[in-house]
This record gives C-alpha cells, structure tokens and sequence, in this order.
C-alpha cells in the first residue's frame, strides 16, 4: 500500500502543540510505528522536490525526539533516498491558482494540502489523516480523483 501521510498525523503523535484527543495521538503513534516496520510492505509517498518534507521540517524534529512523529520524520530524513520503504515522486507545481500542481484539475483543495494530493494522485496512494477537517470537506473531490482518505481519529478529521 502506498500512503502519503498529512503533517497533522505526526504532529498528534508527538502529543505536544495538538488538540488531538489521547486516543487520537495513540492511533498516530500505532499508525506511524507500523508503518516504518520492516515487516510492512507500505511506501511511504514523498515528493521529489522536497515539498512535504519541507513541511515536515517545520514542524516536526531532525534529531528524532522526543516524540513517535519526529522519530518518524528523522527516519524519513536517513532512509529517504535508499529506494526501500519511501518512494519518490514527481508532483508538479503551476501558477495557476485554481489548480496548484499539474496533476491536479481546478480546485478548491486547501493550498497546504494540494502538496499531499498531487503526491496521492501521482502513485495512486491513500491520504493518511488526523485532525484536519478540510479532507473531510473535500472527499467527494478527492474520490473523484481516484484516491482515498483515511481517518485515523474521526472524532477529530470528520466533522
């Protein structure tokens, strides 16, 4: 399976600067830990120019502590161009506002997110979610796109 995983999900791992509920937090921390398993065959989807590690870096910590999300996120640093476990892709940003990125048709997608949409459409991957509300907002559109959406907390990423 291949997964691109929204920023909010490690943030709520970490468990710190968040309103995600404990149970929300521990639903990332068992998500992010089973993803980076050598025993899983999930992708861990990243684009090629550095788009969504860049929003990574802001929020989260290269030293990998001290919380699951930036262990997540130092592990993405060391692994990221070994070809195993993350896979690269091309997204391709444009100026034209109603759009983002070449993959994608006119939209009304949050700008923050058209990233991880573009990256989802590309290599025909889920979009992991948290506690942000707009991928709710938005899932008729990213249906129709052909990519799916999963709630790791509902409580918090549907209404």
């Amino acid at each position: 399976m291949n997964v691109v995983v929204d920023t909010n999900v490690a943030v709520a791992a970490n468990g710190r600067d968040t309103h995600a509920s404990l149970a929300c937090q521990y639903a990332c921390t068992e998500f992010l830990e089973g993803l980076v398993s050598p025993k899983k065959r999930n992708h861990i989807i990243l684009d090629e120019q550095g788009l969504i590690f860049t929003e990574y870096s802001d929020h989260l910590n290269y030293k990998g502590q001290p919380g699951v999300g930036d262990v997540f996120f130092k592990y993405l640093h060391d692994h990221m161009y070994l070809g195993k476990k993350i896979r690269l892709v091309p997204i391709t940003p444009i100026a034209d506002e109603k759009c983002g990125f070449n993959e994608l048709p006119p939209n009304s997608v949050d700008k923050s997110d058209r990233k991880f949409l573009a990256a989802a459409v590309t290599a025909n991957a889920k979009i992991i979610n948290a506690v942000d509300t707009d991928w709710h907002e938005q899932i008729t559109f990213v249906m129709k796109l052909g990519v799916n959406v999963q709630q790791l907390c509902p409580e918090h990423g549907c209404c």
